[in-house]
């Protein structure tokens, strides 16, 4: 890597780590600030893809967040099948690469096939650890097999604690049913949030990705959090329609006040 490339590259990553302190210092919807994590990933990584899974009170772990759509299978597929790298990552509370999924095709044959169906054929699983509990697990997926290298896995690792840091809040953890009640909370907030993104996705002939990015508009227009935005929804005290007609009133406005 050129010298000009790095001192790029440590721009932005000093630029992500800010932004996802600023998140943690003022306040923050635990799912959009993992989502973001997670794109900072795509974004900083030599990865093309990631997810994010987490320990129910029962020790199942579900999907909390995903860059696409694909990566959001491959782990649904995974704890279907209860058996991948995350679930060996999460047990082991260890990292596991898998370089190449075609040369390692017979641990996870279903995995393996459908991820190269996808077009990605390397995944990398790195922990999310508290003390000598594991949380969950991050889970990276790449287009081209090979190893990501030790500084991206460095990285990785720094940001699966930045993960965690999230989930568990700003208060001192004391007790493994605070850490379990703290899950809990990112847990539901999820299940709020897919309710809404699936909602908003029927009124307006989305895409989920598309639905979410509207949620987290309007959140952010309206200085609220998106869990909130999404339980309005779920209520049905907030509609599209009605995200809609406030963003291009807001965007008239501000059209008229140039």
């Amino acid at each position: 890597m050129r010298i000009e490339e790095a001192d790029d590259r440590a721009a932005l990553l000093a630029q992500a780590f800010v932004e996802l302190a600023g998140a943690l210092a003022n306040g923050y919807d635990v799912v959009e600030l993992l989502d973001r994590l997670l794109r900072h990933c795509v974004h900083l990584l030599a990865v093309d893809a990631a997810g994010l899974v987490l320990a129910d009170a029962s020790e199942a772990l579900q999907v909390v967040a995903a860059t696409s759509t694909q990566a959001h299978f491959l782990e649904v597929l995974q704890l279907h099948a209860d058996a991948g790298p995350c679930l060996d990552c999460f047990r082991s509370g260890q990292p596991v690469n898998v370089n190449d999924l075609a040369a390692d095709g017979d641990r996870w044959s279903a995995l393996a096939d459908t991820a190269r169906r996808g077009g990605y054929h390397a995944v990398h699983a790195v922990p999310l650890r508290f003390r000598e509990q594991t949380l969950g697990a991050m889970n990276l997926f790449t287009c081209e097999p090979g190893d990501m290298g030790a500084t991206d896995h460095k990285i990785a690792q720094a940001l699966a604690e930045v993960a965690t840091v999230a989930i568990l809040g700003q208060r001192t953890i004391s007790r493994s049913g605070e850490v379990a009640e703290q899950l809990q909370t990112a847990l539901d907030s999820r299940v709020v949030i897919e309710q809404a993104k699936g909602m908003l996705a029927q009124q307006g002939g989305l895409t989920m990705t598309a639905a979410f990015d509207v949620l987290r508009q309007h959140a952010r227009r309206n200085n609220q959090r998106v869990t909130d935005a999404a339980r309005a929804v779920v209520d049905s005290t907030l509609s599209l329609e009605a995200m809609t007609l406030e963003a291009t009133s807001r965007l008239n406005g501000a059209k008229a006040s140039r």
